[in-house]
């Protein structure tokens, strides 16, 4: 992670105004026939779901294609923040298309196959270092569910619910999706979600740490951009410091990457930016930073 870090965050500039509708000065790009949008605003890269009549369920190709466009947001120099979002207002994922599972998750083999074409979303959200907000609106099942926990802030309206459902389909959920849900809500909870299959509530998601924020239907996209907008005005360096040792701290001592930690607080120290924020607060105005 920290060799692509070095490389990426050399990148980051201007761009502290972050806006998620999309308007005429905005680029967009879409993927997979159309279902994984991305389009960057005022230092913000949205990626929206975009298969509402399947309630954003993912295909092989938008799986793929989600880690494309990750992948291409976090090497664009204007990002600084990452915002993930469902169309059509019923779901932020529903989980994983069930009508390719006779084709393609068959068996065994074919099972292994699939996730190993899948598992490039989880690297890629994983590795990722800028912060990554899921805006999370109806449904957040299964695999929509992997993807929101690998997320570093979760904002749910209300109404939202949640759950994994692989009991009741006979599949086994893979490692980091049940890694990220016992570290977010605790083994004991874990079990009951996963053993039962049951969904729960925004509240009660909120209740167990499953989500950070639950909001009004009407609140959502605008406290996200709230959000976004106070991330993005923050240093990039400052920003990636936290995330870099907060997944260090959460991993066991024996394999945490204490040097990674080591050289992003030597960066920062010696950053162009830190010495913006010292004037700037001696001067008691806004800082400008540049990620550098």
């Amino acid at each position: 992670m920290n060799g692509v870090f070095d490389a990426r965050m050399d990148g980051f500039r201007k761009g502290t105004h972050a806006v998620l509708n999309m308007s005429a000065d905005q680029t967009s790009a879409s993927l997979a026939s159309g279902k994984i949008l991305h389009h960057v605003a005022g230092g913000v890269g949205t990626i929206t779901f975009n298969n509402p009549a399947k309630r954003n369920a993912m295909s092989l190709d938008m799986w793929e294609a989600l880690a494309e466009a990750i992948a291409g947001l976090t090497a664009d120099p204007e990002v600084r923040v990452i915002v993930l979002a469902g169309a059509g207002g019923k779901a932020f994922v529903s989980g994983a298309d069930i009508g390719q599972f006779e084709v393609l998750r068959h068996d065994a083999e074919t099972a292994e196959k699939y996730s190993q074409r899948s598992v490039v979303v989880v690297h890629a959200l994983d590795d990722c270092p800028k912060p990554i907000i899921a805006c999370i609106d109806g449904f957040c099942l299964g695999g929509g569910l992997l993807v929101a926990m690998l997320a570093d802030i979760r904002i749910a309206a209300e109404g939202s619910q949640f759950g994994i459902p692989a009991a009741r389909l006979g599949a086994a959920y893979g490692y980091a999706g049940l890694e990220r849900l016992v570290s977010l809500v605790g083994p004991s909870r874990a079990r009951l979600l996963m053993f039962t299959g049951m969904r729960i509530d925004a509240a009660e998601a909120l209740r167990i740490g499953l989500v950070d924020q639950i909001v009004g239907v009407s609140e959502l996209r605008p406290r996200t951009v709230e959000l976004a907008q106070s991330i993005a005005g923050n240093a990039p360096l400052a920003v990636a410091a936290a995330k870099i040792t907060i997944a260090q701290i959460l991993k066991h001592d024996c394999n945490r990457d204490m040097e990674a930690v080591r050289r992003i607080g030597i960066r920062c120290a010696d950053s162009e930016d830190f010495r913006e924020g010292r004037r700037a607060f001696m001067e008691k105005r806004k800082p400008s930073f540049r990620g550098c």
